[in-house]
């Protein structure tokens, strides 16, 4: 194997050539006896060489490199004079380059003049460089190869005469932060240059040995002046202020991520009233939210301790409008509502006030709209014909646009349709972005509530009978076999002439209009009726009419109780130990997330009184988790593998078992919810024994394993003999910010991609996946010429052969995995879950008919929801930085980003066969096809895609 190219002391990559290596040999042999003879250098050099080979395999060397190998060549032929000779050489040039650097820096100096800075103050000052270089020195401790010099030259060519003061605190972070891109420590150190920053924002000037004190005090102070001001609950004052500053943990701040502390400096952190000066540093911050979350407890300091503990360290954090409201004097701290419309004018308007006022303090709404009635339908009162749910919907969509949440980010709805609604068809197109404007909702996000017996009908090849509401109103508000029953016999009137709107149409020709809207317009989601109602906890006190923003709450709902769920999530990135996940830390951190979400319903304010009413009486929290992919990397395992399901599997079956035990030692301290007498707790079924309930109704296997690993039965008994505190417990929700904040990767999700430019409020800059460098860097493979690498294929590894096969595998970017993998990874992890997961669906490619597979596969695997269907981003990794005469490019190719491309996407057939179900063998898209090969083909449809999915779009709640 050939070595093409060296790494020069500059940086730059130049052509290898061995004949310098000869060279050097000689002159330094030469130096020592001229007469020498010097043939045998000849294979001396092919000797260097080899070793060179051997060292470096694929990877590039550096001069440095390459010159100790010559020596040790010298010095196993014996030549050890030559040898000396040549390290003498190579220090003389040392010492000469050394010269010549301070020379240039000499120079510089005395040619640069003096620069100053005006004080907040007005007053005009000197800026001190040799401060501001001790600065960057102190902030690299610990750290790995900083390049002090280089940050400093970046941020002086940002630095003018007159500059503010702010913004040479601001020139040196962007100088430290332009360097991310070439090593994860460089995020470490940017970091510690912005947090002290927002020190000296927070505290005023004060010096490093004072520092610890300033914190302290300042939490007391800030604190107090806030409680005046009536922005914090005055109960905050009500502990031992001085126990709870003594308490904080400074140290802390040093666990943030750049891109993290960004976004709590941005967005969360409290400021001076009507200006933007921060009054809280991470570690104030952290202790505020729990000490807000303890406020009823009876041992308030005790308690705070613990959460503030588990918070701080990043082990659990609570969703985002806890973390704005936590202690606040309206601390709405709940993420999901969930609420259904009535077919009455009144209460269709009443829900618009409803939702506004819940977006109004953070809350992401679900509505369900399946029982207004159909277009052309009766209204007896007035004796004229309805106009349909659409343009109701087209109000909700302005009033989603009206409201800011908290005034931080847009107000967010989803609204939810059932499939057989009689306008379940222009439902379809409210997202298009043709046709009558009046007839679309551009901004807000639109989700399928499907049955299985429409899934059937698919897969049957029969026909399907739209409804209006009004005249099948039992439809909306049962499901499972006795759906079927009572659809079947509305069709049977149908067919009489007993109803008077109706509209029959092939199932498959809905399916693939169903498929061809997600595609074009990534709307509606599909979410599934009967795996939700089926399977909840809850089925003795109502029915789950729809899900939530992101399609992971299932809870009943109706018009006298608007759902409310209470979201946090375990990082299990920072439970990962020795190469393991840590369970003794992991129940500790799952025993008390239960009870921080269970401390949120009785803080919480209430928008309405239909989510006090809900929430009191079922007291549901949503449990979740982040950091999967983290896990994955930590464990060397591959996302799309058994080994990766059988870690799901295991993992969620963990956090199961100690979160229901968790509620049911809460119901033993604080009693059991107040509807828990009938519910499936009661009657001795858990989440993972649904499953055979959901197969029993369906008449149809579920193909996932009933497979555990634990003893249930003392929390089987648990429950039996205390009950539950909260009727539901788990819910995996997206959590891209705090996820951010943790400095982990979202939820269940793969990596996006390995090296992408992120976006946020301060800019732009460039994030590389810091496993992966870290595995590069053992192997001696991370370099410049990697880093390029890496931008040339947006992130991608799959064509880096230097890149050994078992890493270009571990290091898959999402569309690199087989969707499949995630469909079966999360149903795996589903049979724990009493609630729903935000499973996005990945797509690379254009075929409809694989797409079908996809969704059927999840249905098949007895998946409750889905989320977005995420198509190949409309932006690329910057390609600006790359040097591409040497990559041997043209301009205008490299500058050229991933745009989308209106390709045309064909519904190629119903992927299932016509007269028989699914074999319960079938877990894969593969085997779909399989066993649709026989399936007649439906007419070839194309479609134009329309806006692509952007992954990492701030106006996105999945990538907020």
């Amino acid at each position: 194997m050939s070595i093409a190219t060296i790494k020069k002391r500059d940086g730059t990559i130049a052509e290898f050539d061995r004949n310098k290596i000869r060279r050097a040999m000689e002159k330094a042999a030469l130096a020592v006896n001229p007469g020498m003879d010097l043939r045998p250098f000849d294979v001396m050099c092919d000797h260097a060489v080899r070793h060179i080979q051997i060292k470096f395999k694929q990877a590039t060397p550096d001069v440095e490199a390459v010159q100790d190998l010559v020596e040790r060549t010298l010095m196993e032929y014996g030549l050890f004079d030559v040898a000396k000779a040549y390290i003498l050489y190579r220090a003389e040039h040392t010492k000469e380059r050394e010269r010549e650097v301070r020379k240039d820096k000499e120079s510089t100096k005395r040619e640069k003049p003096k620069l100053h800075y005006e004080t907040l103050e007005g007053e005009r000052k000197v800026i001190d460089f040799k401060k501001i270089r001790q600065r960057l020195v102190d902030a690299a401790v610990g750290l790995g190869d900083i390049e002090i010099d280089a940050v400093l030259e970046h941020a002086e060519a940002h630095i003018f005469d007159g500059i503010k003061e702010n913004e040479v605190e601001l020139a040196i972070v962007m100088g430290a932060r332009s360097f991310i891109e070439k090593d994860p420590d460089y995020s470490k150190f940017t970091t510690r240059l912005a947090m002290q920053n927002l020190y000296h924002e927070v505290f005023g000037s004060t010096t490093p040995a004072k520092l610890d004190s300033a914190y302290r005090h300042s939490f007391i102070t800030k604190l107090k002046e806030c409680v005046v001001a009536n922005r914090l609950d005055a109960g905050l004052l009500e502990y031992d202020l001085d126990e709870m500053a003594a308490y904080l943990r400074p140290e802390r701040d040093d666990l943030f991520e750049y891109l993290g502390f960004q976004v709590i400096y941005d967005r969360y952190i409290i400021r001076e009233e009507g200006a933007e000066r921060k009054m809280e540093t991470p570690q104030t911050f952290w202790m505020r939210i729990a000490m807000g979350l303890a406020l009823q407890e009876e041992d308030k300091e005790k308690w705070a301790k613990a959460f503030y503990d588990l918070i701080s360290t990043m082990r659990y954090v609570p969703s985002t409008p806890t973390l704005f409201h936590s202690g606040t004097t309206r601390p709405q701290l709940s993420s999901c509502f969930l609420n259904t419309v009535d077919d009455d004018l009144p209460n269709i308007f009443k829900v618009f006030g409803d939702n506004a006022q819940m977006s109004k303090y953070s809350g992401g709404i679900g509505t369900d709209w399946s029982s207004i009635r159909g277009t052309g339908s009766l209204i007896k009162s007035v004796n004229i014909g309805s106009q349909g749910v659409i343009p109701f919907l087209k109000i909700s969509n302005d009033v989603t646009v009206a409201i800011a949440r908290s005034g931080k980010r847009r107000g967010a709805t989803c609204v939810y349709l059932e499939n057989w609604h009689y306008d379940y068809e222009d439902f379809l197109d409210l997202r298009r972005n043709t046709g009558d404007e009046r007839r679309r909702t551009h901004d807000m996000n639109t989700a399928s509530w499907v049955p299985d017996l429409f899934m059937k009908r698919v897969i049957e090849g029969g026909e399907w009978t739209l409804f209006s509401p009004d005249e099948t109103p039992e439809l909306h508000h049962i499901y499972g076999s006795a759906f079927e029953k009572k659809y079947k016999e509305y069709e049977r009137k149908a067919a009489r002439g007993e109803i008077r709107l109706f509209k029959k149409v092939q199932a498959k020709d809905l399916w693939r209009k169903m498929i061809t809207m997600l595609f074009e317009t990534g709307h509606p989601w599909i979410t599934f009726k009967d795996p939700c109602n089926v399977r909840s906890p809850q089925d003795h006190a109502g029915v789950i009419h729809n899900s939530n923003l992101c399609t992971e709450i299932t809870l009943n709902n109706s018009v006298e109780e608007t759902a409310v769920c209470n979201l946090g999530s375990i990082n299990l990135a920072r439970h990962m130990k020795d190469g393991k996940l840590d369970k003794i830390l992991l129940k500790e951190t799952t025993a008390l997330g239960i009870r921080m979400l269970d401390n949120v319903i009785n803080l919480n304010f209430y928008p309405t009184e239909e989510c006090k009413t809900s929430n009191m009486r079922h007291r549901p929290i949503g449990l979740g988790l982040m950091g999967f992919q983290d896990a994955l990397y930590v464990l060397d395992i591959d996302f799309d593998s058994d080994k990766a399901v059988e870690f799901a599997d295991e993992s969620m079956e963990y956090i199961a078992y100690h979160a229901i035990l968790a509620s049911s030692n809460l119901a033993k301290e604080r009693g059991a919810y107040t509807s828990f007498k009938g519910s499936k707790w009661d009657r001795g079924i858990f989440p993972q024994d649904t499953l055979d309930l959901l197969e029993e109704e369906r008449d149809m296997p579920i193909g996932v394993a009933r497979t555990s690993k634990l003893d249930w039965k003392p929390v089987r008994e648990s429950v039996q003999k205390y009950g539950m505190r909260n009727s539901n417990i788990m819910a995996i929700a997206p959590t891209a910010t705090i996820s951010n904040i943790s400095g982990c990767y979202p939820c269940i999700e793969p990596i996006y991609k390995n090296l992408y430019v992120k976006s946020n409020m301060s800019g732009e800059f460039t994030v590389v996946n810091d496993y992966l460098v870290h595995d590069l860097k053992r192997l001696g493979l991370w370099n410049e010429s990697m880093l390029e690498d890496l931008k040339r294929s947006d992130g991608s590894v799959q064509e880096i052969t230097s890149i050994p096969p078992k890493l270009r595998s571990k290091y898959k970017e999402v569309f690199e995995i087989g969707t499949e993998w995630l469909v079966k990874i999360a149903a795996y992890r589903g049979k724990w879950i009493d609630q729903s997961q935000s499973l996005n669906i990945y797509m690379q490619g254009t075929s409809g008919r694989r797409l079908s597979d996809i969704y059927m596969l999840a249905w098949h695997l007895g998946l409750k929801t889905t989320y977005y269907l995420r198509s190949l981003a409309a932006s690329s990794v910057e390609k600006s930085t790359l040097d591409l005469v040497k990559a041997g490019d043209e301009p205008e190719a490299m500058a050229t980003a991933a745009e989308p491309v209106a390709e045309p996407i064909v519904i190629e057939s119903v992927t299932i066969s016509e007269t028989s179900p699914i074999p319960a063998e079938v877990t894969s898209v593969a085997q779909l096809t399989e066993v649709a090969a026989e399936a007649p083909a439906l007419a070839a449809e194309p479609i134009v895609a329309g806006k692509a999915c952007l992954i990492n779009d701030p106006d996105c709640e999945s990538c907020q």
